[in-house]
């Protein structure tokens, strides 16, 4: 007994498809399409085919209308690089981005380019995050609206100087031939990465991109600057920041990599108390992985509400103070205990520096988690330590050079030393001569490096010009609410990168960048800026571009107006010489690029370093001008590694080059993949983990493109010589199983588009395979082969087969077209109805689908015959199903009515209901006949009703009858419907006596 209760499309067709190819077998081995030729026809099956038979089927070859077309199952090697290129050409890739800015359209996509570096080549970092775009880019133009997208790059900044100058080093260079060579050096790599993008087939008006050393941007950028300075949000203070000896310059937070496995020489240092009793001598034990700092302390910090011990140590009578959840880690003996707030108003020696006392002070951000729970405290050298010095009024004294080397301020035995090495080594020894060094010993931690040298930093006090980014804070993050963040969980990370950031340094010590607008004078130092300095200037950088501030007098530069507030004359005057962090270039783009002052783009879209980056650099600009994010939606991807897992590193060996992955490597291991491998290596993954490269990734890649390519192959061969225009079949008209593959042809089309539509390219890949294995290739096309290749060409039946043929080639190939462009376009140069080349794909729109096409009943009728065969099937497992007749018993009611649509006569070799059951002989009767073979196979099932949204629901039950049939194989369509050997079944006399 069966029961088969089918409610949705999927499971009927996921049964189906489990047993097609069985039930479909003989047909599609005897009719194999491969290069346009009938392999098998006459040749028969094995050896049950008597040879006058297959002399016979030799006859009927030509009259099988089998799949015919030019295009090619298979391209590789140079001709599949030379055809890419060649549709790039014809189909007009250049031009598509000007064309559809210039189209009428009710809706505008506003997709923001971050701009990628302009230090290196493109790199598979690139292909990933301009791949991405480009898929979402392609679907919104083709569905109609008018796409914003212009590619910029970051072009200044240390990297690039770096990198400019090699060997010869900034020393006797002029700020602007510095800045010659650095600008030199960026245009070189611009070059190199837009031919990549163009050539993997990025859509853009690649003569109209965007560059941070522009004129016209530098002034956008000015402006935004201008107005953060007017409303106080940028200003200029001495404190401590990241300071890279290596640079020689300012860092900020986002330009800082932290090596997790950084040594340090960490310390036990004690600070004698000289506020206790004469006769009791205790000093207070501080730890600290950076001794070099000793030298400028001005305090001890304590935890008010923490306990302390005065401890004795083991090896001698010297009495200590720490926390005393601390005191375990050290072999001591407890003498008492104390509240913190107890310590306030102590005093203690300084273990280095003669004579000088420092006071015990209360802090928050004091913790027990290392240490003594006593924090040594540099005002200099640490943020938090600076917030202690700011609330206590402690001198910040800097001794530390912009080398990195102690200044003559640290004295005579210090002067000149690193502070991160030699320096280190002295400090040490100077705590053990004074004796109070308790311990030392080597701690592995995390610690801040240069994101470009790859060299640590340490934390300087410095003059540099600031944005109050604690001020902006919550306005931020209230604009955040309102932003949709992919994956969500990136939201997270986002607000703790906004906490954690209480003031952004901006200024930078170097010569390739946009100069801050600022003059000093030159007796106090004092800074002259305003809004006629700012505005003056980029006005300047407008027409000028900002190689003006260092090639124009200075009466030019400074505007009367701006001197009328101050005394004196121009000539009391410098100008500044530090440029702007090129997070805050980069960071004001959205007052360059964007159209409208106060438009927001759609979508912001790159790697997840950008958290940090310029996606929160963005929302701070944009918030402290305009109260608002500039950006409505984020998409944060992760990044490119090895097939292992591993981040890319030329030491490893394992960088893979996109340029390899389409032409091809020197070794002939390395195939040509092309552009389309790429784009779908790209959609298929999954883009919000790491995202994996190699040979594993790619060769799977190629696989299902080939295979794609075989399914269209298919789809265009059996359309040759049709007239979508003209031969079109109304959908009234059709089979019901064509009728029904519109249906899932429109529930695919909505299904990709949401895909789409959520940036998620790798689902849409996974609903274009599922729609084109089960749909197409394990059903419909396995039931429709006969009727295609065996039915009259112009009969109703092939014309309504060629009619959806048609409606699938052209919904299959828009709804890839966004991932692959390059096949696509081939495609559709391939396709009936566009012999005008007016168009290519692109400009002819996303996928149509019609309402009408999904008709009451027709999806219960057609899923209903599936419940049946699948009873059938499963009744006959192994067997071909074409060798069968079969008898289906169903009494009267609405399951009957529909199998009844589809095979209006009590018995039949050619009805729908015979095609769809695939067997030779099918009969419609209300009970099985009483004279039923003795070796009939019987089954039963159920089919569940469903219509109207539930309101009429019926449970159908149904028997099967299955006999071997009486037929005999016909020699032209090798379905077992003849009446005897060597002759043709009724359908195929008719169609070869019409023919001659």
């Amino acid at each position: 007994m069966l029961l088969c209760r089918v409610s949705t499309v999927s499971q009927a067709l996921a049964r189906w498809g489990r047993r097609s190819q069985r039930g479909g077998g003989l047909f599609h081995r005897a009719l194999s399409f491969s290069s346009g030729r009938c392999h098998g026809v006459g040749s028969g099956e094995g050896s049950t085919q008597p040879a006058a038979a297959a002399s016979t089927g030799t006859l009927y070859r030509d009259t099988v209308l089998l799949p015919r077309t030019e295009f090619p199952m298979k391209l590789s090697g140079q001709k599949l690089l030379d055809r890419e290129v060649q549709i790039q050409q014809e189909c007009g890739f250049a031009e598509l981005y000007s064309w559809q800015r210039e189209r009428k359209a009710k809706k505008e996509f506003c997709l923001h380019d971050g701009p990628p570096y302009a230090n290196g080549d493109p790199h598979v970092g690139h292909a990933l995050n301009k791949i991405l775009k480009d898929i979402r880019n392609r679907f919104e133009m083709l569905r109609g609206r008018q796409v914003h997208y212009i590619p910029g790059w970051d072009c200044h900044g240390l990297p690039i100087e770096l990198k400019a100058l090699g060997d010869l080093g900034s020393s006797g260079l002029s700020p602007l031939q510095i800045r010659q060579k650095a600008r030199e050096f960026a245009e070189g790599a611009i070059a190199r990465q837009k031919a990549a993008f163009q050539r993997w087939g990025v859509m853009a008006d690649w003569d109209q991109c965007y560059y941070t050393f522009d004129g016209a941007y530098e002034a956008a950028q000015l402006k935004v600057f201008q107005e953060m300075h007017s409303k106080g949000f940028i200003y200029q203070d001495y404190k401590p920041v990241f300071w890279s000896p290596s640079s020689r310059t300012a860092l900020a937070e986002a330009e800082l990599e932290y090596n997790p496995e950084h040594v340090s020489r960490a310390i036990y240092a004690t600070f004698p108390l000289v506020t206790l009793p004469p006769k009791i001598s205790v000093s207070v034990l501080v730890w600290t992985t950076q001794p070099w700092t000793i030298p400028t302390n001005q305090a001890v910090c304590y935890m008010p509400n923490a306990q302390y011990s005065v401890v004795k140590r083991a090896d001698n009578s010297e009495l200590l103070l720490v926390a005393t959840e601390r005191t375990a880690t050290l072999l001591t003996f407890l003498i008492f205990l104390l509240q913190g707030s107890q310590l306030e108003g102590g005093i203690c020696k300084h273990p280095t520096v003669p004579d000088k006392q420092v006071p015990l002070l209360p802090a928050n951000h004091v913790t027990m988690a290392k240490g003594t729970g006593l924090v040594h405290t540099a005002p200099a050298h640490g943020m938090e330590d600076y917030s202690v010095a700011s609330q206590f009024k402690l001198s910040v004294e800097c001794m530390v050079d912009e080398d990195g080397k102690f200044t003559e301020l640290a004295g005579p035995e210090l002067q000149n030393l690193s502070v991160m090495t030699e320096g280190t080594d002295k400090v040490i020894s100077m705590l053990k001569e004074s004796g109070a060094l308790l311990m030392e010993e080597r701690c592995v931690h995390s610690y801040p490096y240069d994101w470009r040298t790859k060299q640590p930093v340490v934390i300087r006090p410095s003059k540099q010009w600031f944005i109050n980014t604690a001020s902006l804070k919550d306005k931020a993050k209230e604009s955040l609410q309102k932003v949709r963040i992919l994956p969500e969980s990136a939201r997270s990370s986002l607000l703790a990168m906004l906490d954690r950031r209480t003031y952004w340094c901006i200024s930078r010590q170097r010569s390739w960048g946009v100069p801050i607008p600022v003059f000093y004078h030159k007796e106090t130092g004092d800074p002259l800026i305003n809004k006629h300095t700012v505005s003056h200037i980029a006005k300047l950088f407008k027409e000028k571009g900002s190689d003006c501030w260092w090639e124009l007098p200075i009466e030019t530069l400074l505007p009367s107006e701006a001197l009328q507030k101050v005394s004196g004359p121009v000539s009391d005057y410098v100008r500044g010489e530090d440029v702007l962090d090129i997070w805050f270039d980069s960071g004001a783009s959205w007052a360059a690029v964007l159209e409208e002052s106060d438009s927001r783009a759609d979508a912001y879209v790159e790697g997840k370093d950008q958290i940090g980056g310029w996606f929160q650099s963005s929302l701070l600009t944009s918030v402290a001008v305009r109260n608002k994010a500039p950006y409505k939606s984020l998409v944060v991807h992760g990044f490119a590694v090895s097939e292992k897992g591993e981040k890319m590193s030329k030491s490893l060996g394992n960088v893979v080059d996109p340029d390899e992955v389409i032409n091809g490597g020197k070794d002939p291991g390395v195939p040509a993949y092309g552009a389309d491998v790429l784009r779908w290596w790209v959609a298929e993954s999954n883009v919000f983990s790491e995202v994996q490269i190699g040979p594993t990734a790619l060769n799977s890649a190629r696989d299902s493109i080939s295979k794609l390519r075989n399914t269209l192959k298919f789809l265009l061969g059996n359309l040759q010589g049709f007239d979508p225009r003209l031969q079109a079949v109304d959908p009234k008209q059709m089979h019901y199983i064509d009728q029904y593959m519109l249906h899932l042809l429109r529930e695919y089309s909505i299904k990709v588009t949401d895909a789409y539509s959520e940036f998620d390219a790798g689902r849409a890949i996974r609903v274009l395979q599922a729609f084109i294995t089960r749909d197409l290739s394990s059903f419909y096309f396995s039931i429709i082969k006969d009727r295609l290749y065996c039915d009259p060409e112009d009969s109703l039946g092939r014309r309504s087969c060629q009619t959806v043929l048609e409606e699938i080639l052209d919904g299959v190939t828009r709804s890839m077209a966004p991932i692959l462009p390059h096949l696509a376009e081939e495609v559709y140069l391939h396709a009936p109805g566009h012999d005008n080349f007016i168009f290519t794909l692109f400009k002819s729109g996303w996928i149509k689908s019609s309402s009408v096409w999904r008709r009451p009943g027709l999806e219960e009728a057609v899923e209903g015959a599936c419940a049946i065969r699948d009873s059938f099937l499963s009744s006959i497992p192994g067997k071909n199903a074409a060798q069968y007749d079969l008898t289906i018993a169903i009494e009267p009611g609405l399951l009957f009515e529909l199998m009844e649509s589809l095979q209006e006569e009590p018995t039949s070799t050619s009805s729908q209901l015979a095609e769809l059951m695939m067997a030779a002989r099918v009969t419609l009767t209300s009970e099985l006949p009483r004279d039923l073979h003795p070796d009939a196979l019987l089954g039963h099932g159920t089919f569940l009703i469903n219509l109207e949204g539930g309101v009429i629901r019926e449970d159908s039950p149904y028997d099967i009858a299955v006999v071997p049939t009486s037929g005999v194989r016909c020699p032209r369509c090798r379905r077992y419907t003849s009446e005897s050997a060597d002759c043709l079944c009724p359908r195929c006399q008719t169609v070869v006596s019409q023919a001659h």
